[in-house]
């Protein structure tokens, strides 16, 4: 018999975001769930309220019209009156009470545990949707993988509905446990974020042998594996990390890569949160800057992709 703490995992896991008629993040119409947690910190994220496990209490000061309705709720007493800053996050313990007294939504809590049984309803809702366009589910994050043991109970579930299913991993992830799962996968989009290990763990803080070697082991046992880019300026964006990436591609028997700009959404998100990286200062990019990149990949035999 498991420990509680292992029936929480099997059944319950922490969603920051459920997106619906997303289009980018698989074939045709898609719901897109947002798992929180992440085992990288890259400087440019995007979601970095992914990042940490569990859910966190966020403060959106252009919503605050300063009632502190929320002051006499807070049971740790961990409210400010700081004109920017309304959490202390040394008291806070993200019960979300506060978030609920609010009156003009300027506190939230960022993440919720769901029950996988709950999850697979909420999923089905567009299933019309999905079947129309060829779409489906994208599992999403955050590093869903971290979530395995709850994937097996959702996603056996989740495909007796014929639901599509695709993950987006960073490659993070002992081997074992995306094998375990990986029956109940349609497609797999993988993050090759750079090359060279030193360069990866600056900018993630951790190095990139184990997901090349995930990525090496994968291409061999599922079919339906895209490897995907994203361009940071100044990052990886250089010839030599193209070509080398292409190498590697070409030496695993891969043929396109997607190709996702740099857009500075992420930012915004930092000044609400106790948690991700700090701010990276670039300007966002757009997919016309990605035609050299797409250049580069193609005159070295790999179909790239590039989203707008």
């Amino acid at each position: 018999m498991g420990t509680e703490k292992d029936k929480k995992h099997k059944n319950y896991a922490v969603i920051f975001d459920i997106q619906r008629f997303s289009l980018h993040d698989g074939p045709g119409i898609r719901t897109t769930i947002f798992f929180k947690g992440c085992p990288l910190s890259c400087a440019w994220c995007q979601n970095p309220e992914s990042q940490k496990a569990g859910p966190e209490m966020a403060f959106y000061a252009e919503q605050c019209q300063e009632s502190y309705a929320c002051t006499g709720i807070c049971p740790q007493n961990a409210i400010l009156r700081a004109k920017q800053s309304r959490i202390n996050y040394d008291r806070c313990d993200a019960c979300g009470k506060c978030a609920l007294e609010c009156p003009f939504n300027a506190l939230r809590i960022i993440g919720k545990n769901w029950h996988y049984k709950e999850l697979v309803d909420e999923s089905i809702k567009d299933k019309d949707y999905f079947l129309d366009s060829k779409g489906g589910v994208t599992l999403s994050g955050g590093e869903p993988v971290m979530h395995v043991k709850f994937l097996q109970n959702f996603l056996p579930l989740l495909k007796k509905h014929g639901i599509h299913v695709n993950i987006e991993t960073c490659g993070v992830f002992k081997f074992k446990e995306i094998e375990s799962i990986l029956l109940y996968l349609d497609l797999i989009y993988y993050d090759i974020k750079h090359i060279d290990p030193k360069v990866h763990k600056q900018y993630t803080g951790a190095d990139n042998r184990l997901i090349l070697d995930n990525f090496t082991r994968m291409v061999k046992v599922f079919p339906k594996l895209q490897a995907r880019i994203p361009i940071i300026p100044g990052v990886n964006n250089d010839r030599g990390n193209i070509l080398a990436t292409a190498r590697f591609l070409k030496q695993n028997n891969q043929t396109s890569i997607h190709c996702l700009p740099y857009h500075s959404l992420g930012a915004a998100k930092l000044a609400r949160i106790n948690s991700g990286p700090a701010p990276f200062n670039l300007q966002s990019i757009t997919a016309k800057d990605l035609l050299p990149i797409k250049q580069m990949f193609q005159g070295e035999g790999i179909h790239a992709v590039v989203y707008d």
